[in-house]
């Protein structure tokens, strides 16, 4: 995994670099900020652990200009400011995620791990979705409860799409008439396909909860 550090502290940045080398990360680094904004927009690297307070040009101003041509890499921030604000604007900003200095190197480890398990589960392909037991091919219109096929309608399966693309979310009725057809489909037959889904895809020990006002929720049921 090729990683970049932007860390002006020499003793700091010293440390991470062999602690990362330890883990398996090839590593590069840089301690002004222009010049980490210009090998960031240059190479690419699987995830990015940023300081705000750089010379040259401080983290934040590299990671709106980052962020504005790389959206989806992953950008730890680091800084020695905690206080809400901070993080506020570090977030804002589009830092993944935020880390206060003084700090354990086993907590920027795991949160660089996370960081990289939401990246490549993003980048995954898309052709097939999963939800417990319930398996969705997408581009070859099936599903399976485990081993066991399961009779969906292509109306069923397109529900079902709508519901695993939103795993752990509430999706409205507008959302689903949206992605099967438009306003022509009333709530009345949403509400019929979501109920006909619900029945056949128990079997995988998955349900369709009715959330009153908002709209339908996927959620895993006890064996």
């Amino acid at each position: 995994m090729k990683l970049f550090l932007a860390e002006d502290d020499a003793v700091l940045a010293d440390a991470l670099l062999t602690s990362l080398s330890r883990l398996g990360f090839d590593t590069e680094h840089a301690a002004d900020g222009l010049v980490a904004e210009s090998r960031l927009l240059a190479a690419d690297f699987d995830a990015v652990v940023l300081d705000i307070g750089l010379p040259g040009q401080d983290g934040l101003s590299v990671l709106r200009h980052v962020r504005a041509q790389k959206p989806t890499l992953p950008i730890l921030l680091l800084t020695a400011l905690d206080g809400v604000d901070d993080r506020v604007a570090g977030l804002d900003a589009g830092a993944d995620d935020y880390l206060a200095k003084p700090f354990e190197f086993v907590e920027l480890e795991a949160r660089l791990r996370a960081l990289l398990r939401r990246s490549r589960a993003a980048d995954a392909p898309r052709d097939e979705a999963r939800f417990g037991r319930l398996r969705l091919d997408r581009a070859g219109q099936r599903a399976w409860a485990d081993d066991a096929p399961l009779d969906l309608s292509a109306r069923e399966l397109s529900v079902l799409d709508v519901l695993l693309s939103n795993p752990d979310k509430v999706v409205t009725k507008e959302q689903i008439a949206a992605e099967l057809g438009g306003d022509e489909l009333g709530v009345n037959a949403i509400e019929v396909y979501v109920h006909r889904l619900r029945k056949k895809i128990e079997p995988a020990g998955v349900g369709v909860r009715a959330v009153r006002g908002l709209g339908y929720l996927l959620e895993r049921r006890a064996d």
